[in-house]
């Protein structure tokens, strides 16, 4: 049985829908992260699990039991928002203690579920400080303690290190990801970053317009883009689209048997063929199809290369080193098995 349900949810801001038809299953425990562009509906979604907002059409359910209706202090979902939000006025004590004393735990319960949860995140010294006096690292751990000190049955965070620098951004990653697996709380995690969802997630939802893209695994979401728009989140500046009927799909194909002989069986003339940047290689070899190099970058993991291939423009990313300098010639080496065909006219996947 799914722990956390959500099902069939709509939801509006006047007439601009924000959440359409959106459905998912969790199980109890389970980490999904939530990716797309900016006003997707990513963090509609978490605020109508939240209670913050009420869905207009659809059913949430927690355990079996419909909490769509119940005020946000009834469904013991925690979240952590983008701005943290933390309360200036208290300390990190103070802020740690908040939703236990709300709820009228005992002066001592509250001390031992405090102590316990600075221990586990390290923050024990911070304890007497107020906000202002912490570093953004230390702030962002405040902010996960107090919404993880209830025990919540729901942990969902808006984008929570967005506004870190990258080195503390990944550390802190790794720290969530942690303690999410110690504590065992099932967890929505929200991020525009598709890196950030690659690294970070196990099962990742992709949203466009309010609506389900593809909910699947990173290395789904890498090979078998359910659509072109998921294709294009991922692979980024280097997603190669090659209408077939044209020059270079016709060379593509002659390239790629493989392929080829596949556009034939399913009887296709008209289809945008998919080469993600991993899907063709620069060959040490004289084998392949020869290519002009138009300029190379390097990346943090290795490098990326642009080449003209008869008229088609390809990117390329590789580990190795050192990269090819521009201008030279290679020649390229496809994986057929990485290629993909999607339908130009739903951009949906042609399996």
């Amino acid at each position: 049985m799914s722990y956390l349900v959500v099902d069939g949810v709509w939801f509006r801001y006047g007439d601009e829908v924000a959440v359409a038809d959106f459905s998912l299953s969790m199980g109890r425990g389970e980490f999904v992260v939530l990716v797309g562009p900016s006003g997707c509906g990513k963090t509609t979604v978490l605020r109508l699990v939240a209670g913050l907002l009420v869905p207009e059409r659809g059913r949430i359910l927690l355990e079996g039991r419909s909490i769509e209706r119940l005020s946000p202090r009834a469904r013991n979902v925690a979240m952590v928002f983008q701005n943290l939000a933390l309360y200036p006025h208290l300390t990190v004590f103070g802020n740690l203690a908040f939703g236990l004393r709300a709820r009228g735990e005992s002066r001592n319960e509250v001390r031992r579920k405090v102590a316990r949860m600075a221990a586990t995140l390290g923050i024990e010294k911070l304890l007497s400080r107020r906000p202002h006096q912490l570093s953004g690292g230390e702030a962002q751990r405040v902010a996960l303690g107090r919404a993880l000190v209830r025990q919540p049955s729901v942990f969902l965070l808006d984008e929570p290190l967005s506004d870190l620098d990258p080195p503390l951004r990944e550390r802190l990653r790794a720290e969530i990801l942690q303690l999410q697996r110690k504590i065992g709380v099932t967890t929505i995690y929200v991020t525009h970053d598709r890196a950030e969802a690659l690294t970070i997630g196990s099962r990742i939802v992709v949203m466009s317009e309010g609506r389900i893209q593809q909910d699947g695994t990173a290395e789904e979401l890498l090979t078998s883009p359910a659509n072109l728009f998921v294709a294009r989140f991922f692979w980024g500046k280097g997603c190669n689209l090659i209408r077939c009927e044209t020059k270079g799909g016709r060379a593509l194909l002659s390239a790629c048997p493989k392929i080829g002989r596949r556009v034939r069986d399913l009887g296709l003339n008209d289809v945008v063929i998919a080469i993600g940047p991993e899907a063709v290689a620069i060959s040490n070899g004289l084998g392949g199809v020869s290519a002009r190099v138009v300029d190379t970058r390097r990346l943090d993991y290795g490098h990326e290369t642009r080449v003209m291939w008869e008229d088609i423009e390809l990117t390329i990313r590789q580990s190795a080193s050192p990269p090819p300098a521009p201008p030279c010639q290679v020649h390229l080496q496809f994986f057929a098995d990485r290629i993909v065909l999607f339908d130009p006219r739903t951009g949906a996947l042609i399996k």
